[in-house]
């Protein structure tokens, strides 16, 4: 019953994705393949398995049943694609990709080929996430009404200078929103559901890149609710992301992966858990040093994988966050409100 996955990529996130598959039950890396060989060599000496330096050799490893895409974010579809075409399952950190054009061939693809795409998006497997979300489908806070989401995040200027891809639009999609505000975006959507229409502006505040490092949304909800979204590179020296949801029967807040303050009319039918919450740093830093959200998510993967089942983040689900990110990058630019639909896919869960 042991599951094998190979690395495609060799950056800080593949090195998560390493230590995430290490700590799965059944779970072995077999294969690694990045531009970096010597990185590869590396991981495959740390991790154990084979290190490629061309890209078929490392798809047509056998046996592999599915390849966790650590490559640049405006790989990640042509990179998902060539996994797909040799019947391998794709994992895929965040974002599925840049453009909801890449995503959607994406997915059609790994539809075409019988296998299962899912993307790392961590929240949904945090605790205290996991419970806000289903006390919201309680009905513990009401009607929600008002959500206000703060990614108020530092990264040095080293982070884009000593990077080919980071800020540029062709591989990065965009700046702040989305590379560090996606979990977020992907948070909201997940909370409550899709949204109707956005406001935006961005700007390009402290860095000497080509994409934004500051950006601030409205965001009108199709349930009607309605909420701010800001998200920052350039917040010095970072601070903890924080979202606060109001309903009618009151508030809860989360500051990083944690609800902080619960306060309802009513008790909650019940506490939320009192989990310490992922150690990563985030705030000032690009490295994922706690693997514990990528091995849950790894772990519910695999189990789709298996039991035929949609994973908790499958490839239509994950094109959601590309796509309204796509509307705040189209408003910002035109200074007109984006429309993205009037009701609600009665397929997203």
């Amino acid at each position: 019953m042991t599951f094998r996955v190979g690395l495609l990529g060799t950056g800080n996130i593949s090195d998560t994705h390493a230590r995430a598959a290490r700590e799965t039950s059944d779970v072995e890396i077999v294969a690694y393949f990045g531009r970096d060989a010597e990185k590869a060599e590396r991981l495959a000496s740390k991790y154990g398995g084979n290190a490629y330096r061309d890209i078929d050799g490392f798809l047509d490893h056998r046996p592999m049943d599915a390849v966790l895409i650590g490559t640049p974010s405006g790989l990640h579809a042509e990179h998902g694609i060539a996994a797909a075409q040799r019947g391998l399952h794709v994992l895929v950190e965040k974002p599925l990709d840049v453009t909801t054009e890449h995503a959607d061939a994406l997915i059609a693809e790994c539809e075409h080929a019988a296998v299962t795409v899912g993307v790392f998006f961590q929240d949904r497997t945090a605790p205290d996430l996991v419970w806000l979300r289903r006390m919201i489908h309680a009905g513990a806070l009401g009607e929600l009404f008002l959500v206000s989401a703060q990614v108020k995040w530092y990264r040095a200027p080293g982070y884009y200078e000593g990077s080919r891809w980071r800020g540029t639009w062709a591989l990065d999609g965009g700046g702040a929103l989305m590379n560090q505000g996606i979990h977020t975006v992907d948070l909201l959507l997940w909370l409550l559901g899709d949204v109707r229409r956005v406001h935006a502006a961005t700007r390009t505040a402290l860095h000497r890149i080509e994409v934004e490092d500051t950006a601030v949304a409205c965001l009108e909800f199709v349930n009607g609710a309605v909420g701010t979204l800001e998200v920052a590179t350039s917040a010095y020296p970072g601070f903890a992301r924080r979202v606060e949801l109001t309903g009618s029967a009151g508030t809860v807040i989360v500051e990083h992966d944690r609800v902080v303050a619960v306060v309802l009319q009513n008790s909650p039918p019940e506490a939320p858990p009192r989990d310490e919450g992922n150690a990563n740093a985030s705030a000032a830093s690009p490295v994922v040093s706690d693997p514990r959200g990528h091995r849950r998510v790894l772990e519910d993967f695999i189990h789709a994988v298996r039991e035929g089942e949609r994973p908790l983040c499958d490839g239509h689900d994950g094109r959601r966050s590309v796509e309204l990110v796509e509307a705040i990058y189209r408003a910002a630019g035109s200074g007109d409100a984006v429309t993205l639909r009037e009701t609600a896919d009665p397929a997203r869960r």
